[in-house]
């Protein structure tokens, strides 16, 4: 099977940039490749649908760049196609005075990625917002959001298919061969060939950049799992919208926060625990080959190192109920381990180097004839149209360098 451009992974990025690269080019053949039988099986499909503003990243990012910028486009698109969103705010509290200078870090990340809006608030004035919040002080974040991004990337490939693009589930990449004369993907559903090749395969997406770039393999993708708890329906009460804690400066995840979604339900989490798998979203699920090639990878022992005591209370919470509540406590005293049943998990792709760097901002690897998101952790749903539309200019400037023979 011939096309132009190829996409492999059907998650939320994926799906952005076939829509894009064929909204702008209808004239090109593109196909979309996933292995599973459904799209957005996997980080699309199991994060907490926030809509993220971009009070946390570093100034000047590639991160706080597309996440202002593919916020904006996302909610235009919500709007244009009818897309159901909800931006209610949110608080970030702080409960102990040690976190002050990490609270007034946030505060000016906020203001310099141009957050308009945001403000200090009292714990009076919390009240007022979370009557049932513990608090020193908060900030509100007014940009924050509630989505259902499976339901975003169903549009996406909904208008992907109408412009004729091309989708093929259950077709898993085996190889990947750059020859002088064609470009070839190997699948378990025959050979593809492709000008260009787009790696979005999230949670394997350095197992793709090896299979061409063999010379990657000091960059790991790390599964972490987020594992969340559901507040029971007549506990709901105690939260009306979305409520987060000053994230630790010394470990890279934001922690447990509470998140209002956008179908009903108030969910809590999630933790950061390291998955067994890569598609461990069980505490039982494990892969013997995976989870060797994760504990052997020198950077993995390095993050031990730099984390293990962190490390160690998530591996804690995830077994211990009463402990993973005490984090919600700490923001809401009121719940009790009664007030809260086991929900879902996701699995976070986090890409590790070989000195133990949790890579922290967006990654892409290019050759002349492919283009691989080695790195694209939260926020990349937000800034998942920012992302569809940088990849899709990518795949532009390639095609104008390729010829006809499929020659890399």
């Amino acid at each position: 099977m011939k096309y132009d451009v190829v996409i492999i992974g059907g998650g939320i990025i994926g799906l952005s940039t076939a829509y894009q690269t064929i909204k702008e080019n209808p004239s090109l053949k593109i196909a979309v490749i996933e292995k599973e039988s459904d799209i957005a099986s996997h980080q699309t499909g199991n994060n907490s649908g926030v809509i993220h503003s971009g009070i946390y990243y570093k100034p000047g990012s590639l991160k706080a760049k597309n996440c202002k910028e593919g916020y904006d486009k996302l909610l235009k698109f919500c709007d244009d196609y009818g897309v159901q969103y909800d931006i209610c705010g949110k608080i970030i509290i702080s409960t102990k005075e040690s976190e002050k200078k990490a609270f007034e870090n946030i505060f000016e990340r906020g203001v310099a990625n141009g957050l308009n809006g945001i403000r200090r608030i009292s714990k009076e004035e919390v009240k007022e917002i979370e009557p049932h919040v513990h608090c020193i002080e908060a900030l509100w974040v007014p940009q924050t959001g509630i989505i259902d991004y499976k339901v975003v990337a169903n549009k996406f490939l909904q208008l992907f298919i109408e412009k004729g693009g091309s989708l093929h589930l259950n077709t898993k990449v085996t190889n990947i061969s750059i020859t002088s004369s064609e470009n070839i993907i190997q699948t378990t559903a025959g050979d593809f060939t492709a000008k260009v090749i787009v790696n979005c395969g999230g949670l394997y997406s350095d197992k793709l950049t090896q299979m061409s770039l063999p010379e990657m393999k000091n960059l790991m993708i790390i599964p972490f799992r987020g594992e969340y708890y559901q507040l029971k329906k007549n506990k709901e009460y105690l939260v009306n919208n979305l409520i987060y804690p000053v994230p630790n400066p010394d470990f890279p995840f934001l922690g447990v926060h509470f998140t209002r979604m956008i179908q009903g339900g108030i969910e809590a989490g999630p933790n950061a625990v390291l998955a067994f798998r890569r598609e461990g979203y069980k505490r039982w699920d494990i892969d013997f080959k995976e989870f060797y090639e994760i504990i052997t990878f020198p950077g993995f022992k390095k993050i031990v190192q730099k984390y293990w005591e962190e490390g160690w209370m998530e591996i804690k919470r995830s077994f211990i109920k009463a402990l993973f509540v005490k984090a919600m406590q700490e923001m809401i005293p009121a719940i009790n381990k009664e007030d809260v049943y086991r929900s879902g998990a996701g699995v976070r792709a986090q890409a590790c180097d070989n000195e133990g760097g949790l890579l922290d901002d967006f990654k892409i690897i290019e050759t002349k004839c492919l283009i691989n998101v080695c790195n694209a952790p939260s926020p990349a749903a937000t800034s998942s149209f920012a992302i569809g539309e940088h990849i899709s200019r990518l795949i532009i400037n390639k095609l104008a360098l390729v010829n006809d023979t499929y020659s890399c």
